[in-house]
């Protein structure tokens, strides 16, 4: 059997949850941490500190995995399947989700060449914010298959909307299928169109039971884009969910599931959108994004997936990811 190798880079908050989750579920058997371990934002002893934690829990993993330190030598994470990029700041989008924009594009310029140049065959799976900035900016700089780049996007979001929906009908969340598309961020939207029950249309329910089915759409949808703050409040990060959706894609990579799952991914060509990174259901496996999924959408629903990557666009042309 082969080994599946992942790498961390950051070790805050949320990238030492990932490495946790990995753990947890099975999914790694070996990770290769890294992290800013010099000037200012040296955080070295962080970066021990959760080695050392995660050692310590190995006894209750399902299977022994090795942990690497690796610092800043970043190019020793080319010898991973995939890596995950959580290197932020997220006191800085306590306010906004753009909060970050310069800080995580600057960041990820330390790492993104010196491990393409070290060899990188693997897939990147990033969850900085903005994530889809982020996500063009590692296509860009690497020059590698844009599939071969996988922001975590509206994952998360539609995880949090199928949540509200279940809240709501009391229908469990794995027999609900529903999108939120285009930014992980204030200009997402929800795919209403698309939204159905056991493989029953809303729209057929609401008629049939409009007691059970009959939401507040504008309500339901802005919690969605918003609950994300709910959990930033008490605790002035978010971690649980945005790690356990990483964790998802990496396993969707390293099993090759091809299982469905919103994604950031490169545009090409859908709905008339091209050369930036934004959500839409995407095929994940070996390969990583082997498909991209247009959907039936509605005309409202186009042009706010239009408005959602023009806000994109305009974050990366800010950053200098593209022109």
């Amino acid at each position: 059997m082969g080994v599946n190798r992942i790498g961390i880079i950051g070790l805050g908050h949320v990238g030492a949850h990932v490495a946790n989750s990995l753990m947890l579920q099975g999914i790694a058997d070996e990770l290769y941490l890294a992290d800013i371990c010099s000037g200012e934002e040296d955080n070295s002893a962080k970066l021990t500190s959760e080695v050392q934690d995660l050692n310590d829990s190995l006894a209750f993993c399902p299977h022994n995995v090795k942990i690497v330190s690796c610092g800043e030598d970043y190019a020793r994470l080319a010898c991973c399947d995939v890596i995950v990029n959580a290197a932020g700041k997220v006191a800085l989008a306590a306010g906004n989700r753009d909060g970050e924009l310069f800080y995580t594009t600057n960041t990820a310029k330390r790492f993104i060449t010196p491990v393409t140049e070290a060899g990188f065959q693997g897939i990147w799976v990033t969850i900085a914010n903005p994530c889809d900035v982020v996500a063009t900016e590692i296509w860009k700089i690497s020059g590698i298959d844009p599939r071969r780049v996988i922001g975590s996007g509206t994952a998360l979001d539609s995880s949090r909307f199928k949540y509200i929906l279940s809240d709501a009908t009391g229908i469990d969340q794995h027999s609900i299928c529903s999108y939120v598309l285009g930014e992980h961020g204030f200009s997402q939207f929800a795919a209403w169109s698309t939204v159905n029950f056991g493989g029953k249309p809303l729209a057929e329910l609401e008629k049939e039971q409009p007691e059970r089915f009959t939401f507040d759409y504008d309500d339901f949808e802005d919690k969605a884009r918003h609950n994300g703050y709910v959990t930033y409040a008490g605790k002035q990060c978010t971690e649980y969910a945005v790690a356990n959706a990483a964790a998802r894609l990496v396993r969707a990579v390293v099993s090759n599931e091809h299982v469905i799952i919103p994604c950031s991914t490169l545009m090409t060509g859908q709905y008339g959108e091209e050369g930036i990174f934004a959500s839409l259901p995407c095929i994940v496996g070996a390969n990583g994004v082997e498909e991209v999924i247009e959907l039936d959408l509605t005309p409202e629903e186009v042009e706010k997936f239009h408005a959602s990557c023009a806000h994109i666009r305009e974050n990366a042309i800010r950053a200098g990811v593209i022109e």
